[in-house]
C-alpha cells in the first residue's frame, strides 16, 4: 500500500494524506482527473506519475516520472525519471508543495481500510470492534496521528470545529488552528483559522463593529491574495470567524528572522500587494484596508506570493470619518486624522519597502523636511535613486501629490527592477 502525505513546508507536519491499496499508477497534478489533485499554481496540470515496477502487493519497486514544467525534486535532487525509495520526499517545483512517499505492508483485511482521499486528514476507517488507536510513534510536532488520522490533541470543540492549537492572542481576540472534520462550511474536511472575539471586547461597540466588519468584508471578497471566508457565528455569547489557513510567514517575522531582502524581491512583493489593493479599491464602493504594514502581509510558502491579512480595519469610501486606525510609521497623515482615502493604503507601501530593505523601523528614517516630515533614505545603499523617487512620491504629505491608483504605483515600481 502506498501512502502520500502533503507536508506543511516549514514544520513538515502532515496536512493531507492519501492511501492507495491496489494502484500500480498514481497520477499527481493540478487537473481534476488526477488521483492526487494539488491546486498550487507551480504544479503542472499533469505534473508527475508514480509507477509500480512489479506487482508485489507488499510494496515492490516504484519509480517517479516527472512531466512538470517547473520540474520535480526527489529528496532535493531534480529528476525526470528515477527509482522512488520508501520515505522519499517529492517536491513539485522549487518552492512548490512537498509530498512524502511511503510504502506500507497491508496486513489487515480489506474491510479495515478504505482507499479514498480526505483532504487535510489521514483517514483509516476502522471496522466495528477494532482496537482504538494508541497514537504511538508520532512526532511531537504532528497534528494528526500517522496511524488513525485523528487529531492527536483537541483543546476544545466549538460547534464542528476542533481547536488544535492557539496561534495568537491580541487585545481584540484569540486566533486558533482548528480542524473541521465535517467539511460542512469548507466543502471538504480541512485545517482552518478560527478567530474568537475576546469576552471583554463584547462590551465595546467599536470592537464588535470591527470584528463583524472583517467577517462581512471577507465574505464579499474573492481574490487569491485575500484569505477565504468560511463561516461566522455566535456560540455561547462569543463571536467566531472561520477562514482560510494561509501557510507562510508575515513580512515582519520574515525580516526579523532572516534579515533584509534584495530590492528585486521587495519590489516584487509590493507589486503583488498593489494588485490586491487595486482589487479592494475597485469594489463598489471602494474599500480601504487602513492597516497595510509588514505584519499584515503574509508570504505564502507554496508560491512566495503575498496575502493581505486583517480586514477588521477595512472602511468603505464615503462613510463618516472614523476612529484613527493604522500603525505608527506606516500611517498616512490624513488617516491619522481619521479621514483615510485609497491613496492612504498606497502611502504604506513606501515605509514597508524601507523596512524590507533595511530591517529597521521606517520611523527611524522619518525626519522634518521644510514644513513636513518625510522619509530620508539617501543613505540606504540598496535603495536606488529611482526607487527613492517612488518612495518619496508615494509618501507625499498630500494625497493629491501621490500616485493616484495602485496600478499606477505598480507600474512605477516595475521600472525600478
Amino acid at each position: 500500500m502506498v501512502t502520500l502525505t502533503l507536508l506543511e513546508p516549514q514544520q513538515k507536519t502532515p496536512l493531507k494524506q492519501w492511501y492507495f491499496e491496489n494502484s500500480s499508477v498514481i497520477r499527481i497534478g493540478r487537473a481534476a482527473d488526477n488521483d492526487v489533485v494539488l491546486t498550487d499554481s507551480l504544479v503542472s496540470r499533469y505534473h508527475l506519475e508514480l509507477k509500480q515496477v512489479n506487482s508485489v502487493k507488499s510494496g515492490g519497486l516504484w519509480q517517479v516520472i516527472s512531466q512538470g514544467t517547473n520540474g520535480t525534486f526527489l529528496n532535493g535532487v531534480l529528476v525526470t525519471q528515477n527509482q522512488l525509495p520508501d520515505n522519499s520526499l517529492l517536491q513539485l517545483a522549487q518552492g512548490g508543495p512537498i509530498l512524502k512517499f511511503q510504502l506500507q505492508e497491508v496486513t489487515a483485511p480489506d474491510s479495515w481500510l478504505q482507499q479514498k482521499e480526505l483532504p487535510g486528514s489521514m483517514e483509516k476507517t476502522l471496522s466495528p470492534g477494532s482496537v482504538p488507536c494508541t497514537h504511538e510513534g508520532n512526532s511531537p510536532n504532528n497534528l494528526f496521528c500517522i496511524h488513525c488520522g485523528q487529531p492527536l490533541s483537541v483543546q476544545k470543540t466549538i460547534r464542528q470545529y476542533q481547536v488544535l492549537r492557539t496561534l495568537g492572542q491580541g487585545g481584540m481576540g484569540t486566533t486558533y488552528l482548528a480542524w473541521d472534520a465535517t467539511g460542512v462550511t469548507t466543502k471538504h474536511p480541512q485545517l482552518l483559522v478560527l478567530k474568537q472575539m475576546n469576552a471583554d471586547m463584547v462590551k465595546i461597540a467599536k470592537a464588535q463593529e470591527l470584528f463583524e466588519r472583517e467577517a462581512h468584508t471577507l465574505k464579499s471578497l474573492h481574490h487569491e491574495g485575500i484569505p477565504k471566508y468560511y463561516d461566522f457565528f455566535v456560540e455561547g455569547g462569543k463571536k467566531y470567524l472561520a477562514m482560510e489557513l494561509v501557510h507562510g510567514q508575515d513580512l515582519e517575522k520574515r525580516i526579523y528572522t532572516t534579515g533584509p531582502v534584495t530590492p528585486n524581491q521587495a519590489i516584487a512583493w509590493m507589486i503583488q500587494t498593489c494588485d490586491i489593493l487595486d482589487y479592494l479599491h475597485s469594489q463598489q464602493p471602494p474599500l480601504i484596508h487602513r492597516d497595510i504594514k509588514p505584519a499584515n502581509l503574509m508570504v505564502r510558502s507554496s508560491n512566495n506570493r503575498i496575502v493581505v491579512l486583517d480586514f477588521g480595519a477595512v472602511k468603505e469610501i464615503g462613510t463618516a470619518p472614523g476612529t484613527r486606525i493604522g500603525a505608527e510609521g506606516y500611517c498616512a497623515p490624513e488617516q491619522e486624522r481619521g479621514q483615510p482615502l485609497t491613496q492612504s493604503d498606497l502611502y504604506a507601501i513606501g515605509p514597508t519597502l524601507i523596512f524590507l530593505l533595511t530591517g529597521e523601523n521606517p520611523f527611524k528614517f522619518y525626519h522634518q523636511r521644510g514644513r513636513h516630515f518625510r522619509f530620508e533614505v539617501a543613505s540606504v545603499p540598496t535603495i536606488t535613486p529611482q526607487l527613492r523617487e517612488v518612495i518619496d512620491r508615494v509618501t507625499e504629505p498630500l494625497p493629491r501629490d501621490r500616485y493616484q491608483t495602485a496600478k499606477e504605483l505598480a507600474t512605477a515600481l516595475a521600472t525600478c527592477r
